[in-house]
């Protein structure tokens, strides 16, 4: 720990925190111990932050998976288990330094002086690309699926790209209005979604499993598919898990919410791992119904509606009205995600443009009266809503943007993950010390554990797993869903998040090297 500079002075309420008393409650305290001061309100409690509509596995598996069903089985095992340990090395983050930055903050506290500007800012826009690509790829999704229950419901509806990028903007507008109102609406709308992705799971179960034709076990559990024309089974498979990943991706949503959070060193690894568990197992078990359930595998594949799942409803229920009240549930749940993807978008790009890691960062890290970040909100709206006019012209390139937010966000975790395994490991990070009142966790103070932590040579081997899952799911992201792809099915989100990343590099030797120095320390 020599390499380190310590800053021991107690921290002063040079601020009285918005709407509060003058004496530090203890999640002001927390706070200013992470060297920031207080300015959003803390209306959110764990319920609140168990973030279920983020996670739609049922949704995103049966989408092209080249592994067939028992590819998809697999994969989906196999990401669940990733995903667990790579949800407890951001846990273990979380609970060490629980602020709105995520990512960056702890790459910056991690890394050596030499290099902690660095890889900080290009950490923070590694989630930047990831966060905004997500939302973009939530509300394209929203769109599109329910104009794919319009097909459904009217067999003479001659679809158009444009109509999609209209109700993908409509879905927005729903966003930014519930986004705009504050107060205790949004954290009881996300209770509520909770609850309806729960019931909503049986809701479509029991009508799923009771009304189809069933496969054998062989038939789900054996048969593996290269739909892509790999070299080998083993490369399809790995391609087609790029559903489940997807369906697992952003388990620092949470974390970006954290300076609206009670308690958010203990609440926000509770809320991470209660999302992974529930989201797993309701996941997983929808995906063993689906798969048993699925008729005819080609219609379902190449449905007009573009979603297999809305064409398996069909297929069990020979219904339309059956079909579009179990597709009902599923799009309830889109909305709601929608929303709190842009809460979260916002928060993580406000929390770096208040450090000054993007450009007319004064501008975007103002807070309205309401304690809101405004002016973050509109941006991340207006790149969504630029991203969307790209499905007029190819839905295939708005996919890519998918890829991009898998991309972008599990790099970001990549590089905290390494950072945390040498600190662990060389023993640099003390204790949990619940009540001290210096600064830790921020470049040039101590490093200290959070109250939740996975402790020893387990802890080194969750740690361990994490980051080469990562790599794996990094690596993958980039592929085209078939060898030798045409100009269509190529993917180019390696293109855009390169690209991006490109320019936030150019950016920071232009100006942002003399502008951000990592988390700013707002109190002393």
């Amino acid at each position: 720990m020599a390499s380190w500079e310590f800053k021991n002075a107690p921290i002063h309420n040079d601020r009285e925190p918005p709407g509060g008393p003058s004496v530090l409650d203890h999640d002001n305290l927390q706070l200013r111990r992470l060297g920031k001061r207080p300015v959003l309100k803390h209306i959110h409690h764990c319920l609140d932050q168990v973030r279920a509509p983020y996670c739609r596995p049922y949704i995103s598996l049966l989408t092209g998976s080249s592994g067939g069903s028992a590819g998809a089985v697999y994969a989906f095992i196999f990401a669940w288990i990733g995903t667990t340990c790579c949800f407890l090395m951001l846990s273990e983050l979380a609970s060490m330094a629980p602020t709105s930055g995520g990512q960056y903050h702890w790459c910056a506290m991690l890394s050596p002086r030499s290099t902690m500007k660095f890889t900080s800012y290009l950490t923070g826009w590694l989630a930047v690309i990831g966060w905004q690509a997500a939302f973009a790829s939530a509300a394209y999704l929203c769109g599109t699926e329910i104009q794919g229950a319009a097909i459904l419901a009217h067999k003479h509806y001659n679809s158009e790209a444009w109509q999609g990028t209209l109700i993908m903007w409509a879905s927005m507008l729903v966003a930014l209005v519930v986004n705009l109102v504050g107060g205790r609406f949004f954290p009881r709308l996300e209770n509520f979604v909770l609850v309806i992705h729960i019931l909503g799971f049986f809701g479509i179960l029991i009508p799923l499993t009771s009304l189809s034709d069933h496969k054998t076990k062989e038939q789900v559990f054996t048969k593996f598919l290269n739909g892509g024309n790999f070299a080998s089974q083993g490369l399809s498979w790995f391609v087609g898990m790029s559903g489940c990943v997807f369906a697992f991706a952003g388990g620092d949503a949470a974390v970006h919410m954290a300076e609206e959070v009670s308690d958010a060193s203990r609440v926000l690894p509770r809320a991470i791992m209660l999302s992974v568990a529930i989201n797993g197992s309701l996941g997983f078990g929808m995906l063993i119904a689906m798969l048993f359930c699925v008729g005819n595998v080609d219609d379902a594949l190449n449905t007009s509606t573009g979603y297999p799942y809305i064409e398996i409803f069909y297929q069990a229920t020979k219904s339309i009205p059956g079909a579009l009240a179990m597709v009902s549930i599923n799009l309830i749940i889109t909305v709601c995600a929608v929303i709190g993807i842009l809460a979260t978008t916002s928060r993580q790009f406000w929390s770096f443009a208040r450090d000054r890691g993007v450009p007319g960062w004064r501008w975007w890290s103002r807070v309205s009266p309401k304690h809101l970040p405004t002016y973050s909100i509109y941006l991340t709206m207006t790149v969504a809503w630029l991203l969307g006019l790209i499905n007029i012209g190819s839905a295939v390139a708005l996919n890519d943007i998918t890829s991009m937010a898998v991309s972008g966000l599990y790099a970001s975790y990549l590089i905290v993950g390494v950072l945390l395994l040498y600190r662990r490991c060389r023993g640099h990070i003390a204790g949990y010390d619940e009540n001290g009142q210096t600064l830790i966790n921020v470049p040039g103070a101590p490093l200290v554990w959070g109250p939740f932590r996975v402790p020893g040579i387990v802890g080194i081997l969750v740690n361990i797993c994490a980051c080469i899952y990562i790599v794996i799911v990094v690596f993958f992201s980039f592929w085209p869903p078939k060898m030798n792809p045409s100009l269509e099915d190529m993917n180019f989100s390696v293109v855009g998040t390169i690209g991006v990343a490109i320019l936030a590099v150019a950016y920071y030797i232009l100006r942002a090297r003399h502008v951000y120095k990592g988390p700013i320390m707002e109190v002393s």
